[in-house]
């Protein structure tokens, strides 16, 4: 009951403009977030046909539910996997299913389709073919690759080997690969549901979209160092950051929001996290200077975006170009913000900047005018493989689309300090020329001949070697020649 409720305050909200849905979804603080994010963008997506079906049978009329309930309701009854409820709501659904079903029937036979999707509106429908795989990080802080294709196999489901095309990501119903880009993910049909699976309860395995993996995987700080998550909730990308380092160093996770903190250490808990450090607090507001952090290395950041490259977020109807040109540029401001205050870390030699945005104002145009600002960083090439480039000139960066990646729609790129800034080569005291310049045998070994040369300004400048306790010297050599000269002179 309390899955439905939350969903229909979320729609409600989010079409007063109250909020992001996503940030909605997470703010709700509902046990089951996966479920209930599921359910919040497939009845979005459905909305119209919903309320058309709702007024139809005049089902408010009929049961005195609140719109909003009622579209979560109806879209579970008759088009995703049935009611998880009961008592008197689900007995009232029941008991109008078969008008809701004959109404849907109808409105199919109306316009001639045989699926719920094909009575989408054709910019919806182009969403619905981009059935993107489900995607599964295997947690190596509790398994291993290898035991978990074995458990799953155990449990029925095919194993297709290693992926070696992105064609090979368009798999069966019970079929699975291995990723060919990120050694930690799994892909599984698009319509393969883990939130009751074993391995997902317990922290074996993270329901995760291959691009949200990018950033660690690339940023990827060894054992041992430290490492600050900018904007960490709800956490997925600070578990997989822990798994790279092997639970060892000190990894930092800020983020303003409590409720979602609150959420994101009850994940980190249930995936082995024991690295890190969560902070309620504003990562504007952190001090780079401060000792506390003085030997973060590695910083990754993925601030708040405009969420436009998520498939089930994407706006069908009617925008305000002004108001979203406005709040783009809001977006950017505070991303580029969020990107300098990171680079002022004093130790730090790489930071991984990512959205999940499509627009080139949050990702390309942001890069751009930090690098312009902080000259001693620059771009890390990534993945030559990856299918989908920044736009130029940033084709150092990554993107990634339904279309070309089969993933959602994401932007990544990583700053590397100039090492010309963290240390200055050493110059001789006096060059003289560009000659190679041949060191100094040691003590005792004869130069080898082709350093002798043949000029007598070479063979006149080299002096004399002794061994250690050699007694002879200079000094005592004079003396002699004196004595012999006197000797001489009394002969004679």
């Amino acid at each position: 009951m309390a899955l439905y409720l939350n969903a229909a305050q979320i729609l409600e909200k989010s079409e007063r403009k109250q909020g992001a849905l996503k940030t909605l979804v997470y703010d709700s603080k509902f046990p089951n977030i996966k479920q209930l994010f599921a359910l919040v963008c497939e009845t979005q997506k459905f909305s119209p046909i919903l309320e058309e079906i709702i007024v139809s049978t005049k089902l408010l009329k009929h049961t005195k539910l609140k719109m909003h309930l009622a579209k979560v309701l109806v879209y579970d009854l008759l088009m995703g996997q049935g009611l998880k409820c009961g008592g008197s709501w689900k007995a009232t659904m029941m008991k109008h299913r078969a008008r809701l079903q004959a109404q849907l029937a109808r409105m199919k036979v109306k316009q001639k389709v045989s699926r719920n999707q094909d009575l989408l509106p054709a910019s919806a429908q182009r969403s619905a073919k981009d059935q993107l795989p489900r995607y599964v990080r295997v947690n190596t802080l509790k398994t291993t690759m290898e035991d978990a294709v074995d458990y799953l196999k155990r449990d029925g489901f095919s194993y297709r080997g290693k992926a070696l095309k992105l064609g090979d990501l368009k798999l069966g119903k019970r079929d699975f690969v291995r990723d060919l880009h990120l050694p930690e993910l799994l892909a599984f049909s698009s319509k393969t549901d883990f939130h009751d699976h074993f391995l997902y309860k317990a922290g074996h395995i993270i329901l995760q979209d291959k691009a949200s993996c990018l950033p660690a995987h690339l940023l990827h700080p060894p054992p041992g160092s430290h490492v600050i998550d900018a904007c960490a909730a709800p956490g997925n990308k600070t578990s997989h950051l822990a798994a790279i380092m092997k639970n060892k160093g000190r990894l930092y996770a800020f983020d303003l929001d409590a409720k979602r903190l609150a959420t994101m250490s009850t994940l980190l808990l249930r995936a082995g996290v024991t690295c890190h450090q969560l902070a309620n607090q504003d990562f504007l507001k952190v001090d780079p200077h401060s000792p506390q952090y003085k030997d973060v290395e590695y910083i990754l950041l993925d601030p708040s975006c405009s969420g436009s490259g998520m498939v089930c977020l994407r706006d069908s109807g009617t925008v305000d170009q002004e108001e979203e040109k406005t709040r783009l540029a809001s977006l950017a401001s505070f991303q580029l913000r969020c990107l300098n205050h990171g680079l002022k870390f004093p130790r730090l030699k790489r930071l991984i900047y990512s959205t999940c945005s499509i627009h080139s104002q949050e990702n390309e145009e942001v890069i751009s005018a930090c690098l312009l600002q902080n000259p001693s960083f620059r771009l890390v090439p990534l993945l030559a493989g990856w299918p989908e480039r920044g736009l130029e000139p940033l084709s150092q960066c990554l993107r990634a689309s339904t279309s070309e990646t089969l993933t959602h729609g994401f932007f990544v790129a990583l700053l590397e300090k100039h090492r010309e800034a963290e240390q200055t080569e050493p110059q001789p005291a006096v060059q003289t020329s560009d000659m190679e310049v041949t060191p100094p045998a040691p003590v005792g070994e004869e130069l080898p001949a082709a350093s002798l040369g043949n000029s007598e300004a070479s063979d006149s400048e080299q002096k004399p070697v002794f061994a250690a306790g050699e007694t002879d010297s200079l000094p005592n050599k004079k003396r002699r020649r004196k004595r012999n000269k006197k000797k001489t002179a009394k002969l004679e």
